[in-house]
């Protein structure tokens, strides 16, 4: 072909402009003189061509890729059978079967089909008749593949129109997305927070609603280990427990005799978690005697307690900072804090929790000024009182209105008896463990299982299997509604306990060690969990192990 051109004039047509000035250039590169050399003696110009105008040479210079070698590649082995249905789904379809005819007699159609190698083709496209099990076969198979990977509606319709074409494609795949099992067991919800907030009731005196919790998992101090922290819901007023594992039942109301309700009386209402010392018979049938009411938190939910999860936070940044080098001293410094707590000024009432209990602001500790005392009336003391509390209730009013701005960002749930959903659970969780290897592959959701009944505004009971161990009524914000009519086995971890966790428990010791920690040498054993093997052995601290699993046999 090379010697056609010789002593004719002839025009090179490119999309790359610089190269309409290659023969005006001083030749500076190896690569420029061996094209030059290529082309001398022919008579040319170069010209400049758009690139969406420059068709040919596009078609001349690419690889041509066919959808159906990619569709062939996807489908694998079930091409064969897979091509059977389509075609046999080309001829239930009575107007593409009409097409087919039109096409084979030679006769043009209004829309772009194509009849070539046995294949109804749209714009290159393959075509599917109107067979829903047919069409939702190929979704699925293009969804649940190796190359598909339960990706997301846009990733997966892209694949689909690659390769084939049918009207609705778009709605059905979105409903069939909707209803897989696997992305609704492993796929995190990017929704807004499901349930609208539910604030508690505020109450008219103080010391008539209580929330107890603890804090635990610190470093031995003076013989205590962990801390109970009481706060009245009023007030905000705390008081926190130095106690020492392990603690019981009776132990906590004990301490809560001789620490609050000294000074404070019985309440009226205790809030708290569902921690093993307050689901036990005896704190159960004390509050009975005691006629206290008791609200704990459902599982998996504990912003029920969110005051003093925020009283424990501040307390733990409080000791974290004061000790400094010398975490076993916290117990030394625990009055400090509790002091600390009360006398500084809370948002939410617009004052500190001192000055709501006593009527009158905290002491300053500064040098006393002769003749500076001041004594008021009894009578004037009890009206400031008075008028203290009524502008404290006006204060926590704001709590509905903290409660329109917090539900702007959520999104109202409600399911109905007898909907099934899955529950949102922690797969492994194990308080001296920072990481686990399996537990980034853990499903991201449990069940399904069926609504029972609606428990207040934002929580449901559901049907859990025998085996559970786990509080039967959730937060809706932790429920996802399942999609689709598919029969699947309930899935739930068979060690959940009842704080709402699962709990792997030690079942052997593999070996031991000293560490270098700050200092200090700390003693460590290599545990292997049950339901685990040995490859997920982890190094625990002996003082952590023995709190946690007080049972368990760690002496050598």
């Amino acid at each position: 072909m090379a010697p056609l051109p010789i002593g004719y004039h002839f025009q090179i047509k490119t999309d790359h402009q610089s190269l309409k000035f290659l023969l005006e250039q001083r030749i500076l590169t190896q690569a420029q003189q061996k094209w030059l050399s290529k082309l001398a003696g022919y008579d040319f110009e170069i010209l400049y061509k758009k690139g969406h105008e420059n068709i040919c040479a596009d078609a001349l210079s690419r690889r041509i890729t066919s959808n159906l070698l990619q569709f062939n590649a996807i489908m694998q082995l079930e091409s064969t059978e897979l091509m059977a249905q389509i075609a046999e789904s080309w001829q239930t379809d009575s107007p593409l079967a009409k097409i087919i005819t039109q096409l084979k007699q030679g006769n043009p159609v209004s829309k772009p089909y194509v009849w070539s190698n046995n294949k109804l083709s749209w714009k290159g496209r393959l075509v599917v008749g109107c067979n829903a099990d047919l069409r939702k076969n190929i979704i699925r198979s293009i969804h649940t593949g190796s190359s598909g990977g339960h990706s997301g509606y846009i990733p997966i319709l892209h694949k689909l129109k690659s390769i084939f074409h049918w009207r609705g494609m778009g709605k059905a795949t979105k409903r069939i997305l909707q209803e897989c099992e696997v992305c609704q067991i492993n796929k995190y919800e990017h929704v807004a927070t499901p349930g609208l907030l539910q604030p508690l009731p505020i109450p008219d005196k103080v010391w008539t609603h209580v929330s107890l919790d603890f804090i635990d998992g610190l470093p031995k101090s003076s013989g205590k280990d962990t801390i109970l922290v009481v706060v009245d819901k009023l007030s905000k007023y705390a008081h926190f427990i130095a106690i020492a594992h392990p603690y019981s039942a009776i132990t906590i109301a004990q301490a809560y005799l001789d620490h609050v309700y000294k000074l404070h009386g019985m309440p009226e209402i205790l809030i708290s978690d569902r921690d093993a010392v307050f689901l036990s018979k005896f704190w159960q049938e004390l509050l009975k005697l005691l006629k206290i009411q008791q609200n704990m938190s459902t599982a998996y939910h504990p912003q029920t307690d969110g005051q003093t999860e925020v009283v424990n936070r501040c307390l733990e940044t409080y000791l974290r900072c004061m000790t400094g080098e010398k975490p076993r001293e916290w117990a030394k410094w625990l009055s400090l804090a509790e002091w600390w707590y009360n006398t500084n000024y809370h948002s939410s009432t617009q004052r500190t929790p001192y000055e709501v209990m006593y009527g009158k602001k905290p002491p300053l500790h500064i040098p006393y000024v002769a003749g500076s005392t001041v004594v008021e009336a009894v009578d004037r003391s009890l009206q400031t009182r008075e008028e203290m509390v009524r502008v404290l209730k006006q204060h926590l009013q704001a709590i509905n209105r903290m409660k329109m701005q917090a539900d702007k960002h959520r999104k109202e749930r409600e399911l109905f008896v007898g909907d099934y959903v899955y529950v949102k659970l922690h797969p492994y969780k194990q308080s001296s463990v920072t990481r686990r290897s399996s537990y980034k592959l853990a499903p991201r959701y449990f069940g399904p299982f069926e609504v029972l009944s609606k428990i207040g505004a934002v929580a449901y009971k559901l049907k859990l299997p025998p085996y559970a161990k786990i509080h039967p009524v959730f937060h809706v914000s932790i429920l996802k509604k399942k999609i689709g009519n598919q029969q699947v086995a309930e899935i739930l971890p068979q060690e959940a306990t009842q704080l709402g966790q699962v709990q792997a428990q030690p079942i052997a010791i593999l070996n031991r060690r000293m560490i270098l920690r700050k200092r200090r040498l700390v003693e460590q054993v290599l545990i292997q969990w049950s339901q685990m093997s040995a490859e997920d052995s982890n190094w625990e601290d002996v003082t952590s192990l023995r709190q946690q699993f007080p049972a368990f046999s760690i002496n050598p």
